[in-house]
């Protein structure tokens, strides 16, 4: 059966990232440049009372007889004049991330918040200019790769698929995201491109000229010039401290142990595999017999095409359990955010912490709660939050140390909230954004509390908005949000969940009551 996708080591993942970046680049350590973090130069960073935006999972393209990423992008325009940036919790460009699919999958949808987005179509993928900012993490899908059988019979495929439309089209183009490069190419300042030491010393001197209490940084100019200097990286707004991380570089679970309750493990995950692999042949001969031009069997057909890549995504999570490769988890990235989030309760103009990244350490949505990526990024950012907890001490003086927390991955909106979890992760917000686009999922059916193996309840979910019903009665609430950030310190946060829903082949578009946190 052929795989869909395939993933790069989280070492390859690293290391083609820092080539790309020239990350401390002889030029770079010369000027004393921090590649991690940019000044937003909007001439109203010092707001303490501003508006952004909030999105994720969104990067589907083609869709029979509907575009939900369109709706969505519709959906915010009328909030964008108030809103100073968008977040994106990662996964722009589904299946594989690929270039190729840039254009439709991102640059046609947002074309308002692009400059020259009246004339998207000749807006190269790697050369976007935000009007308003866009600030991504990477997702996993912002990795991927295709394996070659499948490249070859995409490209062989390509021209017909593209002229009927098949029922069996994964946005999977020529290539894929060629370890992140597309993604890179897309949202990162490219310094590889500068072959000659003269050509990236003249780009520095030109671009990297705001300064920070950690050295020169990128100025990012909405309108301008608008890149952000790493795939991780950090920014101060309105005394808010924003850290965007890239979670799928401390993703990666321990190997089974060598043991009997291991080699049982093992077993179990083998017949689980099979018995999905099975499930893709069921799902892609179903396919074969429906017709896009029928709405309820379009519906049907974007059901299942949704159904593939979630099932590809789980015989990913079981090939990382089930692999001997040595853990190469990302203690660069993880230790850079602790010491950089110590620095900033150490400053006392930063009234606030914001943190956003990929994938979510607690969640309620049927196919990632018990993931094992979700309960290693789990393991490792609470281990990160314990060190900077004991390295603070009465500092916080009884504050969570991070105020809200923004994750996608799973493709729902839901606000959960951390009780006492026995670390310094404990009495967090967190809100997951990954409905802006992708097909949706399901709440898994034991409802909204977290509970452990030993009995500790975890937290607890006040939202979750995703996939209910079935045949007829089918809701898909796609969604995005507005946060609204108070003055005051410690800050509130109005949050305000935008929703397009598609219901019986029609949209409808409502708020949820807005909530303050």
């Amino acid at each position: 059966m052929i795989k869909l996708v395939s993933e790069p080591a989280i070492a390859t993942k690293i290391m083609k990232m820092q080539q790309r970046v020239r990350w401390q680049a002889r030029e770079i350590i010369e000027r004393q440049i921090d590649q991690t973090c940019f000044i937003l130069d909007d001439g109203r960073n010092g707001d303490r009372e501003f508006s952004f935006l909030v999105i994720g999972d969104s990067g589907t393209g083609y869709q029979k007889k509907h575009h939900p990423q369109r709706q969505i992008a519709e959906l915010m325009l009328p909030h964008h004049p108030q809103s100073r940036f968008m977040l994106h919790t990662g996964d722009v460009v589904y299946l594989v991330g690929s270039s190729e699919y840039y254009p439709h999958n991102f640059i046609a949808p947002y074309r308002e918040f692009l400059v020259g987005g009246e004339n998207h179509r000749q807006i190269p993928y790697n050369q976007m200019t935000f009007k308003l900012p866009i600030f991504p993490v990477p997702g996993n899908h912002d990795y991927y790769d295709i394996p070659l059988i499948f490249n070859l019979l995409s490209i062989i495929t390509l021209p017909i698929r593209r002229l009927f439309r098949s029922t069996i089209d994964f946005d999977a183009a020529w290539h894929g995201s060629y370890q992140g490069d597309a993604y890179a190419q897309a949202f990162l300042d490219y310094l590889k491109k500068w072959r000659f030491s003269g050509e990236l010393a003249e780009h520095l001197d030109q671009y990297y000229t705001a300064k920070t209490n950690t050295g020169r940084c990128l100025n990012y100019q909405p309108g301008y010039f608008t890149r952000l200097p790493n795939r991780y990286y950090t920014f101060n707004y309105g005394g808010i401290d924003f850290f965007a991380l890239d979670s799928n570089t401390f993703n990666q679970p321990q190997p089974l142990p060598n043991n009997p309750d291991g080699d049982k493990q093992r077993i179990n995950l083998k017949q689980q595999r099979d018995s999905l692999i099975q499930r893709k042949r069921e799902i892609i001969q179903t396919l074969t017999k429906l017709n896009s031009e029928k709405m309820e069997e379009a519906e049907q057909i974007d059901d299942l095409e949704a159904h593939l890549s979630q099932i590809e995504e789980i015989i990913v999570d079981i090939d990382k359990q089930l692999g001997t490769v040595e853990i190469s988890n990302d203690t660069e990235q993880l230790n850079w955010f602790k010491e950089r989030l110590i620095a900033s309760w150490r400053n006392p103009e930063v009234r606030g912490r914001i943190v956003f990244f990929h994938h979510p350490p607690y969640v309620t949505e049927a196919t990632k709660w018990q993931q094992s990526q979700t309960l290693t990024v789990r393991k490792h950012f609470a281990q990160t939050l314990d060190a900077v907890a004991q390295e603070l001490g009465d500092i916080p003086q009884g504050r969570a140390l991070i105020d809200l927390v923004f994750n996608g991955h799973a493709h729902c909106l839901e606000y959960i909230q951390t009780l006492d979890t026995g670390h310094a992760d404990s009495h967090i917000n967190w809100l997951i954004c990954g409905g802006s686009g992708f097909s949706l999922r399901r709440q898994r059916e034991e409802g909204g509390d977290l509970i452990d193996n030993d009995g500790r309840h975890l937290a607890h979910s006040h939202l979750f908005l995703g996939r209910s019903g079935s045949g007829r009665q089918k809701r898909r609430p796609y969604s995005c949000l507005r946060v609204d950030v108070c003055d005051g310190s410690p800050p509130k946060f109005r949050v305000r969940p935008l929703v397009a829903e598609r219901y019986q082949g029609e949209w409808h578009n409502y708020e949820i009551e807005p909530f303050l946190i």
